[in-house]
């Protein structure tokens, strides 16, 4: 009996080749959906990227267009309610009638005192972070089963957070962090816990047509949302990092190609969590322990 290896092409070549894909990546014009449409485009795909104001769309595709060798182009969207996400998937559909990978990414929060919180800080926050992800799957389902088999599926990547898996508010402290001294970003968490529940119900549902569905938890990235952080507490962040860094560019472009790629045609349903290993090791509250002796 042949190696079940032996009639397999596993070279890079073959199973990280990206030419044929067309993404959509939500959010795409800043932070982390920049850095994924990037991925994309610098490995040969074709990208949609999409958020709500043209003028950062059109200067995130223009930089794109002259890296390439992929292509991007834009939609303009806004993913407050499911109008705005019906709205997007017939713009996508006047582009392309098949998508190899959904990257939603489209996401935002919202700090206030804990004592002072309003409800619109919920509503916006589930709206955006959970809902939009829902109806923007749901709303291209035909073009991400096109062309999609058992033995190459096409791919639903979901963006949450690390702060849906911990059960802490890891945003603040007295010592200040993503948001202000004395404020927290309270409905973010759990918008993300909602986010990763539902990548893995979507996951179950979509399996059998040949879509796998993921979820990355990203910890501290470089991004709008994180730039008041990053400005006023870096070295707080840091310090939660057994690395010594925050996470970069490579970091979150190499795990979505990976989770594009041919490699990972097996997995779905699965929580990635990408912050340095801060919450796995412990570190963080070793840290903190350590600050007390």
């Amino acid at each position: 009996m042949a190696h079940a290896s032996s009639s397999s092409n596993l070279a890079v070549s073959n199973l990280f080749s990206f030419k044929n894909h067309v993404c959509l990546v939500t959010g795409g014009a800043t932070g982390l959906g920049e850095m994924a449409a990037q991925a994309f485009v610098q490995n040969g795909a074709k990208v949609i990227i999409a958020s709500r104001k043209e003028s950062e769309l059109k200067k995130t595709a223009d930089r794109l267009n002259q890296l390439g060798p992929g292509k991007c182009d834009y939609v303009v969207a806004d993913l407050k309610d499911k109008a705005g996400c019906l709205d997007l998937c017939k713009k996508v559909k006047q582009k392309t009638d098949r998508l190899t990978v959904l990257l939603n990414n489209s996401g935002a929060t919202w700090g206030a005192a804990y004592d002072d919180f309003p409800e619109a800080g919920w509503d916006k926050i589930y709206a955006l972070n959970v809902k939009a992800m829902f109806y923007t799957t749901v709303g291209l389902d035909a073009e991400l089963k096109k062309g999609a088999t058992a033995d190459n599926p096409n791919r639903v990547i979901n963006i949450a957070s690390m702060a849906g898996v911990q059960t802490t508010d890891v945003t603040t402290g007295s010592e200040g962090g993503l948001s202000a001294p004395g404020h927290g970003t309270f409905s973010y968490g759990p918008s993300k816990a909602a986010c990763i529940h539902s990548t893995k119900m979507q996951a179950s549902k979509l399996m059998p047509d040949h879509v796998t569905v993921n979820v990355i938890c990203p910890g501290v990235f470089p991004s709008r949302m994180t730039a008041f952080g990053m400005e006023s507490a870096m070295d707080t962040l840091v310090a939660g990092q057994p690395s010594g860094r925050v996470g970069k560019p490579e970091d979150f472009g190499g795990l979505v190609l990976f989770l594009s790629s041919l490699a990972a045609g097996h997995m779905t349903g699965n929580v990635i969590e990408l912050d340095g290993g801060s919450t796995q090791s412990g570190f963080r509250s070793k840290r903190k322990e350590r600050a007390n002796m």
